[in-house]
């Protein structure tokens, strides 16, 4: 299963039309589980985060100082994951960032950019991202 572990909800519908595409999409080859958390100060959504985190999930936050991958190394960097485990979980933090404690127990920082992004597209994007990376692992046509 992919899980995203988000803080904050969606309050755009355009976002929220989009998000539920790529969702649908996601599930044709994968269970995928969006989880809010609510929107608060860092240790309050640091708390909120750590209770929907597995011992056994493969921990991807997003970070804007982690490592940056195309989306070819993002679809191999997954399916390469998916053989040695069966939850791979990512975090979008909130408008105040990651907690570093959340940060230390993932196994993987991952940035998009440099650039911030408002959360609600955020999400968009790392679903299009996770749903690209399914089309490439299946060889596919979608990705140019």
């Amino acid at each position: 299963m992919i899980k995203i572990i988000c803080v904050g909800k969606i309050k755009e519908e355009y976002l929220n039309l989009m998000i539920n595409d790529y969702t649908k999409r996601i599930n044709k080859y994968h269970k995928l589980q969006i989880i809010e958390v609510k929107d608060s100060n860092i240790e309050e959504e640091k708390k909120e985060i750590n209770k929907h985190i597995d011992s056994k999930d493969y921990i991807i936050a997003l970070a804007i100082e982690g490592k940056k991958l195309n989306s070819v190394e993002l679809a191999n960097m997954l399916d390469k994951l998916f053989i040695n485990y069966s939850n791979i979980t990512f975090i979008i933090g909130g408008s105040m960032g990651i907690a570093n404690e959340i940060k230390n127990k993932a196994n993987y920082l991952l940035s998009f950019s440099d650039f911030t992004f408002p959360h609600g597209l955020f999400r968009a994007i790392l679903l299009e991202q996770i749903y690209r990376s399914f089309k490439i692992i299946n060889n596919e046509t979608y990705h140019k």
